[in-house]
Order: C-alpha cells, then sequence, then structure tokens
C-alpha cells in the first residue's frame, strides 16, 4: 500500500509539473485584455507583486498604487498571472452584488477553509451556500441579538474584573491585544456556542482555543501551497489524501494536520454535548451555558423543524461550529481599523466590470468598463475604498466620528458603497456580506462602554514602536521585527467595579 501511494504521488507531481509549464507558457505567450490596465511592474517572476501585496509592512505599497494608479490597478500574481486590484464603487457593486454568481470568493480560499472547517458556510458555493445563509439569517437577526446582550455584559464584567486586579493601586501598561482576543473568543463561545473557552480569572490553556488562533498564522506561511490546495481535494477519498498528508515530511504542513485534527475534535464534542441536550429535551437545553440561546442551539432547533428542502445535513451543522468561532475571534481582537484589507474573488466565467469613470489604460485610451476573462483573481480593496478620498475628502485619515452624525457628503452617497453597514466595505455586501456584523457590532460596543466606566486608557511606555503588520486580519507588534501580535496600553482605574 505504502509503495503503491509513492507511485502514485510521484505520478501526481510529475502530471502537475507538466501543467504547470503549459499554463506558464499560456499566460506568456497569449495576451489578455487585461495587460492594458496599468499597475506595478512584476518584481519577480515566480511571485510578480504578491510579495509586495502580502508583505507585513507593505502599508506603502498599497498607499502608493491607489495613489498612482486609481481604483483599478493590475498586479502580476504567481508565475504570469494577472491579478486585479479594485476599489471603484460601480465595479464593486457589480462584484458584490449585481455580478456575484459570476465573481465569487476565490477557490483557494474556499478549499483551505474546508479542508480546516468543513463545508460551512465560508467554504461552500451555490444552493449549499443559500440554505446555509436562510438557515442562519434569523439567528443574526436583531432580534435574537437581544437574547445576547446578557451574556455578553456578564462577560465583559468579568473582563473589567480581571483588569481591575492587574492594575489595581497603580497604572499598568497590559497588553490589550491579548485580553480582548480571550474576550472576543469566550464571546463567540457563550454567544455562539454555548461553550465556555476561558473564565479570564485564570490563565489557563484551551487547545481548541490555542488551534483557532494558530490556524491563519500556520496556513500564511505556506501561502504560495494555498493557491493549489483546491487541486489537492480531487486526488481520490478522502481516507487517501489523509494518508498522503501524513507522509509529506514538511513541519508547517504537520502542523497544520494537527490543528485541522484539534479543531475537528473539540467541534465534534461540543456538537455532539449539543444534540444531546436537545433530544433530552427543554430542561437539558437551559442548563447548558447561555440556556439555549446560543447560535447552536438555536440553529439545531430550528433545522430540526426544517422543511426537507431547507435542513442541512449534519456535516455541514458541524462545519459551522468552528467556522463560527473562526471568523468572529482575531476580527473583532483586531477592529480598531477595518481588520481585513482585501478579499479575493474569482471569476468563474468572462465578466465585464463597469465603472464609475472612465480611466486611461496603458494605450492612452479612455474606457469605461473592463472585459475579465475567467479565472481571473480579483481582490477586493476593502481598505482602500473606506480611506478613498474621492469619496470621503482629503481629512480621510482623520479621526472625525461626526462625519456619521450629520448628513453625508453627496460624494458618499452618490458613490452607492455596496457595503452592508454605513457605507463601508468593512462587512463587506452581497449574498456574501459578514453575517455576524450586527453580532460583532453588539460586543464591540458592550465591551468598550463597560471599559470605558472603569479605566483611563493612555499611550503605553512603548507606543511609539507599536507597529500594525498586514495580514489576512491586520495584528499589532512592538518594532518592526517581533512577529508576536501584542499592543500594550496603559490602563488605570478611575472608579471601583460593583
Amino acid at each position: 500500500m505504502f509503495d503503491t501511494t509513492l507511485t502514485f504521488l510521484r505520478t501526481a507531481i510529475l502530471a502537475f509539473a507538466a501543467w504547470v509549464v503549459w499554463k506558464i507558457a499560456h499566460r506568456f505567450l497569449v495576451k489578455s485584455p487585461l495587460d492594458n490596465i496599468p499597475g506595478p511592474k512584476s518584481t519577480s517572476i515566480l511571485t510578480g507583486n504578491l510579495s509586495q501585496m502580502f508583505d507585513r509592512h507593505g502599508w506603502d505599497f498599497h498607499r502608493e498604487i491607489g495613489e498612482k494608479y486609481g481604483p483599478i490597478v493590475k498586479h502580476n500574481g504567481i508565475l504570469g498571472q494577472r491579478v486585479l486590484y479594485v476599489f471603484d464603487p460601480k465595479a464593486m457593486h457589480s462584484i458584490v452584488i449585481k455580478d456575484q454568481y459570476t465573481f465569487q470568493p476565490a477557490k483557494f480560499f474556499t478549499e483551505s477553509l474546508r479542508i480546516g472547517f468543513g463545508p460551512g458556510l465560508l467554504s461552500v458555493y451555490g444552493e449549499t451556500h443559500r440554505r446555509q445563509r436562510k438557515m442562519l439569517n434569523p439567528v443574526f437577526s436583531i432580534n435574537h441579538m437581544r437574547h445576547m446582550t446578557p451574556v455578553f455584559y456578564a462577560i465583559a464584567h468579568k473582563l473589567r474584573d480581571a483588569i481591575a486586579l492587574q492594575v489595581e493601586g497603580t497604572a499598568k501598561d497590559l497588553d490589550m491585544l491579548r485580553w480582548i482576543g480571550r474576550t472576543a473568543l469566550e464571546l463567540i463561545g457563550q454567544g455562539g456556542l454555548g461553550y465556555s473557552f476561558d473564565s479570564l480569572t485564570e490563565d489557563k490553556p484551551n487547545a481548541f482555543g490555542d488551534a483557532l488562533k494558530n490556524f491563519l498564522p500556520t496556513v500564511f506561511q505556506v501561502q504560495l501551497l494555498r493557491y493549489h490546495f483546491h487541486y489537492f481535494t480531487k486526488l481520490g477519498p478522502a481516507s487517501f489524501r489523509r494518508r498522503l498528508v501524513e507522509i509529506i515530511p514538511h513541519p508547517l504542513i504537520q502542523k497544520i494536520k494537527d490543528i485541522v485534527d484539534t479543531m475537528q475534535l473539540h467541534s465534534t464534542k461540543i456538537f455532539d454535548g449539543k444534540k444531546q441536550a436537545l433530544k433530552a429535551g427543554d430542561e437539558a437545553v437551559v442548563e447548558q451555558i447561555s440556556q439555549g440561546k446560543d447560535v447552536m442551539s438555536v440553529l439545531m432547533k430550528a433545522n430540526m423543524e426544517a422543511s426537507k428542502e431547507d435542513k442541512l445535513p449534519e456535516e455541514e451543522l458541524l462545519a459551522q461550529v468552528t467556522t463560527l468561532v473562526f471568523a468572529a475571534t482575531d476580527t473583532t481582537t483586531s477592529a480598531l481599523y477595518p481588520p481585513i484589507s482585501f478579499v479575493f474573488r474569482q471569476a468563474f466565467e468572462d465578466g465585464i466590470l463597469p465603472l464609475s469613470r472612465p480611466i486611461h489604460v496603458v494605450d492612452g485610451r479612455p474606457i469605461s468598463e473592463i472585459s475579465v476573462p475567467k479565472g481571473t483573481f480579483i481582490a477586493v480593496g476593502v481598505l482602500a475604498s473606506n480611506r478613498n478620498e474621492d469619496i470621503w475628502g482629503k481629512d480621510v485619515l482623520e479621526w472625525k466620528p461626526e462625519r456619521w452624525l450629520s448628513p453625508l457628503p453627496e460624494e458618499v452617497t452618490a458613490a452607492r458603497i455596496p457595503g452592508v453597514y454605513s457605507n463601508l466595505m468593512t462587512f463587506f455586501g452581497g449574498g456574501r456580506a459578514c453575517i455576524g456584523f450586527k453580532f460583532s457590532q453588539l460586543e464591540m460596543k458592550v465591551v468598550l462602554s463597560t471599559l470605558l466606566q472603569s479605566f483611563k486608557f493612555s499611550p503605553a511606555d512603548c507606543a511609539k514602536n507599536i507597529t500594525w503588520n498586514l495580514a489576512g486580519v491586520k495584528y499589532p507588534t512592538i518594532g518592526k521585527v517581533d512577529n508576536h501580535p501584542s499592543l500594550p496600553i496603559k490602563m488605570e482605574l478611575i472608579s471601583p467595579s460593583p
């Protein structure tokens, strides 16, 4: 069996290598309509501009491409691949809403999440995505969020008390990223799963929580391999692919395997516990954390009562456990800016992107729409849209909450940004908008309102050295060399906790 597996692996590698050579030759020899779109020169035959795009200190690159080339830019991807970087409002509306089934989440993204989490909301397409979204929408409604408020306040009060113990008698620099990260995990744990990850009173390791936090940073270390995950899923049955992974002598691959195994083990344990409680009746459900009002309990109960055509199979229900926690932890923790700088989409068929205003292409002609060939990767510029000077004005980078306390400028309303919240792309838009954005807003408001009543926040002694890093979800560090996420803030108790 082992020799057969090795033979198949060698054959697969040779076939893949031949396909790659053909693909590269095709890209360099055949012209594309995207070649006429202005953009920066490639810095590498292998990675194009992606090393600049994903550089953790690449803020200047992202700012300059918008200033120099405007809201539609052509990047160079892996081995000559063309990548569009888009933050033109009309083009975004086409990608996100009007033609959302043409421009769908990139396969490399969905398949890497499917491998890690199973067929959850972030890793499925078409009718399966529609059914899951339909089942989950009521659970994230404003009406249901009212039931979550007491749970959120109870957790926020635990956080307040824990911090008060740390700074009692004197102001102290605390790593608030770590404290808020623990809190965000507990908020989605209790509110989403009816499960407690962290009491917030002691440093106690949690294998499930640690695996969730380590998944994305570990996967990003094999980013080039991640672009081809969707080919791996076609190599025979799951048992065979599992065997292949086990014999690959790469430490990061083995680490990802162990992380996925840990997440699957704990997700199954939580899911099975909820199934047993639901079978036992309402009394057993009420005895659980969150008293059966958490997202998964409500979802599973609704699924039991759903019609045959809307009912989700158990595999998809189980996948929501890890998906919900993963999607709600680091994003909320880092939400001092939009935590995500751009979102990848891929053209699943040939498409057309209309533009808000004409742009001049490389040959000097003005164009008002762009032909996008099937297979093209598109990076939707979330951060670039949110700070677009043409829409928000020259003072776009100033902290001015009053922007939303008076009538918005005509430029903002006329742009028709397709985001679901406040003319921003922070929570994206369309059928793939963040389903939990109300959940996220509520927990941030509860935590901030609780802490601001009890503490004075001041810059830490090392504040000048704090650096924000670009990543799938942005994160701060102390200095540009250290890669350990940290955000010290000087905390001072201003009123005794009740």
